[in-house]
């Protein structure tokens, strides 16, 4: 039987973290109270005491503390006090007398070994708050200096680390000596559970000083276990059967409109798949046009490489063993009864798996909603819709969420490479399918949605390589299975299983979104703008309000910068503007727009070496007073046709100078207007979506987008240097 993992006393923890980068004060350990004055003496006054063991982990809660003692006899009185209160059930005990480490600020960091994502590092604002300020970030170990900077930048509280009523700011290379240090203690020791570290003083020059240290280790025996391998990836082969087959087959095509296997047969005709399509029916009814079979055995050998599933869970096995016969190489099983439906279901499920594993086929499903690839014209599900074709990747635990990530691609115009409901992920997961698409050449950004995580640790491993190679975008819903708690450490407890895998996802350089729409946007602008190479964001507007509004969102965001116009900048944009132009950032045009304003302006802006992207705010305007002409009762006299025709030209030219601009400065330059969802027919987002990109709903939208842009072009950066 396990024996539950033990601490060690304040002084052994302190002991042990020194020879990773704990900074730590001069300190005495003794046992009786005339020791206790004597290293007073020593060490110089004012001193702490306190009551240590290893059985006694929160001395703050127990009141065990004693602070500020000013000489020798307080020093005495505290000590016999402290020893006259330990219990039986604290074991041996000692007194640590440590000088009186002052400062206005209190960090925390720590380390855990997590069921799920296995050792991580961890930094916040510590104290006897820490819990409840809850500001805290996670790398998983082993970590490099890089990444230890990253996690200090992550902090929420970002004023505490500069300059602070009057002290020093932070001095970053001690923290990060230690964050670093903790990675690799995680790494050599696997006996040591967690490390927590609570408080880390900041004194007044900016130095942190370990006050408290709390390890906790465990026997050999009751280390974490090895993680079973992860099943190998489908070959290019069988991934190429799945997204570019030579044809298809659907089992179980049905007369019937309701039935699944007639939803699917008319999406794969009705897409304009151009391969052979086959179906079987058990009366060999003609539907839609395509000559069933009854049997798989009468198709021609080799003629497909997909089989699309719709029958019962029972016929499947038999279904698998014919298609193999004839050739085919991959199958998508829409069948429901499986691992969703309890232990009878997760059987038959298995079964499955070794199964396809016998027969060499890539099984994908069950339980899913279906597959897209726009370069093969392939529509196989048994959902809407059909999507644009485009660059985004997309695999999904939840076939829904696929279906709301296709019809944005469809409002918004920007399409979609590959698409996947990986259902019950038996056989492939979505780490498979984003591994595949990161080595496709029709796919330039992954978009995923993950659920129910199983190897926490081993998904993000391989999540981190496809991300390594392109950019990868990814929407979590629910918690992970366990969760780390260590009832003795504050570092457990802050280790809420989101913030555990954000933090992995920050160090994988994984595109982390928060909502559908965010998620989809950020791959979007990954598929259509190159990658900014800095931080310097200018606003062009034809409207003030947007403009600040948009600037503010900028200000917020901890990774971009309102550029401070460069004075050669003003002055070119002075040529082109009246007087009462904003002459700052954002760049108002204040109404003095003729026609090539916006081209030229948005020209200049985006050509300054300092300025590294562009939002462009107030599309549409014009072409919405010409909707208003042109849905009125005078229109088309009293000229109002022709100028409704030039307000429309205007917009359209402005979209196409800033996708134009985009390319030849390799800027990203994102254009919004909540007139992308009010009126999508509008000349300027409508152009905008004829460009191949995106227009974005809102300016908060489009700085949100492009921080997460910057984000993964600054991970890049940092790694390769």
């Amino acid at each position: 039987m396990s024996t539950p993992a033990r601490t060690l006393s304040e002084t052994a923890s302190k002991e042990l973290l020194a020879a990773y980068g704990l900074p730590v004060p001069p300190e005495r350990e003794v046992t009786s109270a005339a020791d206790a004055a004597v290293a007073a003496e020593s060490i110089g006054y004012p001193v702490v005491a306190k009551l240590c063991g290893d059985a006694i982990a929160h001395k703050t809660e127990r009141g065990l503390v004693r602070l500020r003692l000013g000489d020798a006899g307080a020093v005495s009185g505290a000590a016999q006090e402290l020893l006259d209160a330990a219990t039986p059930d604290d074991g041996a005990v000692t007194v640590l007398v440590a000088p009186m480490v002052s400062g206005n600020r209190e960090l925390i960091a720590g380390m855990l070994r997590d069921p799920q994502f296995g050792p991580t590092v961890m930094l916040g604002v510590g104290g006897v708050l820490a819990e409840a300020v809850a500001d805290v970030v996670f790398r998983p170990a082993p970590l490099d200096r890089v990444t230890a900077e990253e996690m200090i930048d992550d902090l929420a509280t970002q004023r505490l680390l500069g300059e602070f009523r009057g002290e020093a700011p932070v001095d970053r290379d001690p923290l990060v000596d230690l964050l670093v240090g903790l990675g690799r203690l995680a790494d050599e020791r696997p006996d040591v559970m967690s490390v927590d570290v609570n408080p880390l003083i900041v004194t007044a020059d900016g130095v942190p000083v370990a006050v408290d240290a709390l390890v906790e280790v465990a026997d050999a025996a009751d280390a974490p276990a090895e993680r079973p391998p992860m099943r190998p990836r489908p070959t290019a082969e069988q991934f190429e059967a799945l997204f570019q087959p030579e044809g298809v087959v659907v089992t179980g095509a049905s007369t019937h409109p309701g039935k699944f296997g007639f939803v699917s047969l008319h999406n794969l005709l009705a897409a304009g798949y151009e391969g052979a399509v086959f179906g079987t029916n058990r009366q060999g009814e003609e539907v839609l046009g395509i000559r069933t079979v009854t049997d798989i055995d009468q198709l021609p050998e080799g003629a497909a490489d997909l089989v699309f599933v719709c029958t019962p869970a029972a016929a499947n096995p038999d279904i698998l063993r014919a298609c193999a016969a004839k050739g085919v190489r991959a199958a998508f099983l829409t069948s429901a009864g499986y691992g969703e439906a309890g232990e009878e279901g997760e059987r038959a499920q298995a079964e499955l798996v070794a199964l396809a594993d016998e027969l060499d086929i890539l099984l994908a499903g069950p339980n899913g909603q279906g597959v897209v690839s726009t370069p093969a014209k392939l529509c196989a599900q048994i959902v809407a819709p059909y999507p644009p074709a485009g660059r985004i990747g997309v695999a999904s635990q939840s076939g829904n969420f696929v279906s709301s990530f296709l019809n944005l691609a469809r409002s918004s115009g920007v399409g979609i490479s590959r698409a996947v409901s990986a259902g019950n992920a038996a056989a492939v997961s979505v780490a498979d399918y984003l591994d595949h698409y990161a080595d496709d050449d029709a796919t330039s950004v992954g978009l995923a949605y993950l659920e129910g995580i199983v190897d926490g640790q081993g998904l993000m491993g391989r999540l981190g390589r496809v991300a390594a190679r392109k950019p990868l975008v990814l929407l979590k819903g629910g918690s992970t299975a366990g969760g780390a708690r260590a009832a003795a450490s504050h570092t457990g407890a802050l280790a809420a299983d989101d913030k555990v895998f954000h933090g992995a996802c920050r160090a994988a350089g994984i595109t982390r979104a928060w909502s559908v729409e965010e998620a989809f946007e950020a791959a979007a602008t990954f598929a259509t703008q190159p990658l900014p190479t800095g931080p310097n964001v200018v606003v062009l507007t034809t409207a003030g309000g947007w403009g600040v509004v948009t600037a503010d969102a900028i200000t917020r965001h901890p990774g971009l910068t309102l550029l401070e116009l460069p004075d050669d900048l003003r002055t070119a944009i002075d040529g082109k503007l009246p007087p009462r132009w904003s002459r700052n950032n954002p760049v108002d045009c204040a109404g003095g727009e003729t026609r090539e304003t916006i081209p030229e302006v948005m020209e200049l802006i985006a050509s300054h070496p300092s300025v590294h992207a562009v939002v462009y705010i107030g599309i549409g305007i014009q072409s919405n007073q010409a909707r208003l002409m042109a849905e009125g009762p005078f229109y088309p006299d009293h000229g109002l046709e022709r100028i409704v025709a030039y307000h429309q030209r205007q917009d359209a030219r402005f979209a196409e100078a800033a996708a134009e601009l985009s390319d030849s400065t390799g800027k990203p330059i994102l254009v919004a207007t909540e007139l992308a969802v009010a009126d999508p027919d509008n000349a300027g987002p409508a152009t905008v979506r004829s460009t191949g990109r995106l227009c974005y709903p809102s300016g908060d939208r489009a700085v949100a987008a492009l921080g997460h842009l910057y984000g993964y072009a600054r991970h890049r950066e940092r790694r390769a240097s």
